[in-house]
């Protein structure tokens, strides 16, 4: 099958989903916890941060992962919001 709805989701690569399975079963702690798990969850998070800041050419504190779409749509939206406050006004 020739799948072309790829506006709301996408079909995802093989070892993208062998990938993301293997960390969900190794790193399901709260990567705020100060516990051993929860560490190893932070330093992968760290990690990858920093890969998907190294790809975009940018700083990894610049990286921020949201939920879902919603949530990204609006921290884009308060992020322009807040960088263009000074312009013209209502």
């Amino acid at each position: 099958m020739l799948y072309m709805d790829n506006a709301a989701t996408t079909p995802m690569d093989e070892e993208v989903i062998g990938t993301m399975t293997e960390v969900m079963r190794r790193f399901y702690g709260n990567p705020s916890s100060l516990h051993r798990i929860g560490i190893e969850a932070e330093q992968l998070v760290r990690r990858a941060r920093e890969t998907i800041a190294a790809a975009l050419g940018c700083r990894p504190e610049e990286i921020r992962f949201t939920s879902g779409g919603t949530e990204s749509n609006n921290l884009a939206i308060r992020g322009t919001a807040v960088r263009y406050r000074n312009r013209g006004g209502i």
